[in-house]
């Protein structure tokens, strides 16, 4: 038996199992609010609606591979991105400003020389690229 398969396995399945008690207590919350505040269906849809533009930006091609990069690099200068994601300069330097635009990513200049400029997740940016492993992983799991 390979160990790194074991070891795989077992890490996945401690892994889905805090995903799925996360969920739950996502799940027990949610429902707890809506009742004690006797929120609506057309309120919730409203709610929605108001991130459905975070979504997009996140889903957007490039974005969570800058973001996953990021969060496994700590930080990172324009051409350690550029070579570990093998993505032109152009459409780099878009998704960036897009990023931290929309605040999940710092951009902090050093002065030179050279100049350099490194990137490292915001806290909202860390967090979301956390959440978002869960729809990663349950929309490529095979069920």
């Amino acid at each position: 038996m390979n160990p790194q398969v074991a070891l795989s396995a077992e890490f996945r399945k401690l892994v889905e199992g805090q995903m799925q008690r996360t969920i739950q207590g996502i799940e027990l919350t949610f429902f707890a609010i809506m009742e004690k505040q006797k929120i609506t269906p057309e309120e919730v849809k409203k709610e929605i609606d108001s991130i459905q533009e975070n979504f997009v930006v996140l889903f957007q091609k490039w974005n969570l591979e800058i973001l996953y990069t990021l969060l496994l690099k700590k930080n990172s200068g324009f051409g350690g991105l550029k070579k570990v994601l093998g993505v032109n300069s152009r459409t780099l330097s878009d998704k960036l400003k897009l990023l931290q635009s929309h605040g999940y990513l710092e951009r902090n200049v050093q002065t030179g020389p050279p100049l350099r400029v490194e990137y490292k997740l915001s806290f909202k940016g860390k967090n979301t690229v956390l959440l978002a492993l869960p729809l990663l992983y349950y929309s490529t799991a095979s069920v």
